[in-house]
C-alpha cells in the first residue's frame, strides 16, 4: 500500500500460482479470494495502473514531459490489462465499445495477449483453476466456489469493461454510478506519480503504536494505517479515504474489514463513513512530532 510502484508491479508482472499450505495466499497474488469474486477494490487498482503508465517508464524512473500528453497511452493501458475475448458470434457495431483489444498486444506485451486476453483475465481463471486443482492448499470454500466463478466470469468481466469505457458525459443510468477508465484517469493525473519508497515512521511514534495496540490484532495493522495516512493526507483535509478492500489485499486476507477495522482504537483514529465512503483520520497525538 506504500511503495506504490510495487503495487504496480504486482498488478502486471506474472503470479506464482502456488502455495505451501492454506495460509499461503501466493496464488492469488495481490488479491483476496473475496476481491477477485467481486471485483472489489477495482477504483485504486485501476489509477494505480494510470498513474504508472502515465508517469513511469518500464523500470520505475520518472518520464519527463507533460504526462496529459500521455492520456492516450494509459487509456490504451487499462483497456489491454482489462481486455477479454468477445463472445463468438455477438454482432458488433462499429460505433460500439470493444472488451477485446488484443491489437494491444505489441504495444502492452505484459497487459494482453496475442488472443486478447487481458493480464486481469489470464490472472483470474489461472487463479480459480490453481484452487480447483489444489483443494488441499486452499480453504474448502475457495475450491467449493471456483469453478463456478470460472465460469460465469467471462459474460461478468464483459459487461464491466464495457461500463469502464463509459463516457465522462454520458447520460445512461446504468452507467451513473459505475467507475470509468477517464475517471480513474483524472485521478491518476491529481495524485502524480507513484511512490517508490516504504515510509518508515520514527521508532518513538513505533513504539507508543504498539503500546496501544489491541491484544489480538496484528503488530503491523496500525503502523500501516498511520504512514499511508501521512503519505496520503490532502493539504485542505485531515481526512483520508480508507480503501478497505485494497488493504485486505494488502494483508493477505479479509481480516482486516471483517474484524480489525471495528477494533482500531479511538484514541488513536477516528472513522467517518458517509455517501458509502470510508475515511479516517489520525490523531495529532499519534503523528510524528
Amino acid at each position: 500500500m506504500l511503495n506504490e510502484w510495487q503495487e504496480f508491479l504486482d498488478y502486471t508482472e506474472p503470479v506464482a500460482y502456488q502455495a505451501s499450505g492454506k495460509k499461503d495466499t501466493a496464488w492469488l497474488g495481490r488479491f483476496t479470494f473475496e476481491a477477485l469474486r467481486d471485483f472489489s477494490g477495482m477504483n485504486r487498482i485501476l489509477t494505480i495502473l494510470a498513474r504508472g503508465l502515465l508517469f513511469h517508464a518500464p523500470d520505475g524512473t520518472l518520464l519527463p514531459g507533460d504526462p496529459r500528453e500521455r492520456i492516450s497511452f494509459a487509456y490504451d493501458g487499462l483497456c489491454a490489462w482489462c481486455s477479454i475475448p468477445e463472445r463468438r458470434g455477438a454482432p458488433h457495431e462499429e460505433w460500439q465499445h470493444r472488451t477485446d483489444f488484443a491489437p494491444l498486444h505489441e504495444q502492452f506485451p505484459k497487459l494482453v495477449d496475442e488472443e486478447g486476453w487481458g493480464w486481469f483475465s489470464r490472472h483470474f481463471h489461472r487463479a480459480m483453476r490453481f484452487a480447483l486443482a489444489h483443494p488441499d492448499l486452499v480453504h474448502k470454500n475457495y475450491a467449493a466456489s471456483a469453478g463456478k466463478l470460472d465460469k460465469l466470469f467471462d459474460q461478468e468481466w464483459r459487461s464491466k469493461v464495457l461500463q469502464y469505457q463509459t463516457e465522462s458525459l454520458s447520460t445512461l443510468t446504468e452507467g451513473a454510478w459505475t467507475i470509468r477508465f477517464d475517471d480513474m484517469i483524472a485521478d491518476a493525473l491529481e495524485l502524480g506519480p507513484l511512490r517508490c519508497t516504504e515510509p518508515e515512521l520514527p521508532a518513538e511514534l513505533a513504539e507508543r503504536l504498539e503500546q496501544v495496540r489491541p491484544e489480538k490484532m496484528p503488530s503491523n495493522i496500525l503502523p500501516t494505517l498511520v504512514a499511508y495516512y501521512l503519505a496520503n493526507r490532502p493539504e485542505d483535509s485531515d481526512w483520508v479515504v480508507l480503501p478497505v478492500t485494497n488493504f485486505d489485499c494488502y494483508f493477505g486476507n479479509t481480516n482486516f474489514g471483517r474484524k480489525y477495522l471495528n477494533q482500531l482504537p479511538q484514541e488513536v483514529i477516528e472513522r467517518n463513513n458517509s455517501f458509502g465512503i470510508s475515511r479516517y483520520r489520525v490523531r495529532e497525538e499519534y503523528l510524528p512530532k
